[in-house]
């Protein structure tokens, strides 16, 4: 397989996401969210990876990660799928692709977006599924409650939540708000295909 055309350097902003093999489910279960998530804390912790906002989906995840040491986070997010793809093709007896091909990284290099991101991740559950839940908090599989402190959790920075929102309420009022048509334009690098 060819190199990545992005390199992953310390201090640095990317959005990590993926999606299903012909758009098809990757979590079946809550267990398969469970395991997901320990393996994630696992190798972000073993890669200094911070997560700042995450969403992991039916049939796809969204993760803004910010890479705090020298090794890069790519190997944290390849890592971690290949354990849970391993794991998840034993139980279902089952063997070969999850995913649809590698997972996709985009160096964020618009400071202004990063909170946009956040906002688009974490309105994954109510936006890209409709019937999943009626609240966004409701939704286990992100760290939205832990930006709304309605949760305690480990994959969330919460200095970086705190330099843009003074009142966790400000950021459920902003995400709950549609993003302008202009904002949404700019942002579309950051969408799936």
């Amino acid at each position: 397989m060819p190199r990545r055309a992005i390199t992953f350097s310390r201090g640095y902003y990317y959005h990590v996401f993926n999606r299903g093999f012909d758009k098809k489910p990757v979590f079946y279960t809550a267990e398969n969210y469970v395991y997901a998530l320990d393996l994630i804390k696992k190798y972000f912790r073993k890669y200094s990876v911070t997560s700042i906002a995450y969403c992991l989906m039916p049939n796809h995840y969204h993760f803004l990660l910010r890479q705090d040491g020298d090794l890069p986070l790519g190997n944290a997010i390849r890592d971690i799928f290949n354990a849970y793809v391993q794991d998840l093709n034993r139980q279902r007896q089952k063997s070969g692709s999850l995913f649809q091909g590698r997972f996709k990284a985009i160096q964020i290099e618009d400071e202004a977006y990063l909170i946009h991101l956040c906002r688009y991740i974490h309105r994954n559950p109510i936006d890209t599924y409709p019937h999943l839940v009626n609240r966004i908090e409701d939704w286990l599989y992100s760290n939205y409650p832990e930006w709304i402190r309605s949760r305690n959790g480990k994959l969330v920075d919460h200095d970086f939540i705190n330099s843009y929102f003074k009142k966790r309420k400000d950021y459920s009022e902003f995400v709950l708000e549609q993003p302008a048509a202009k904002v949404f334009r700019r942002m579309e690098r950051y969408l799936f295909d």
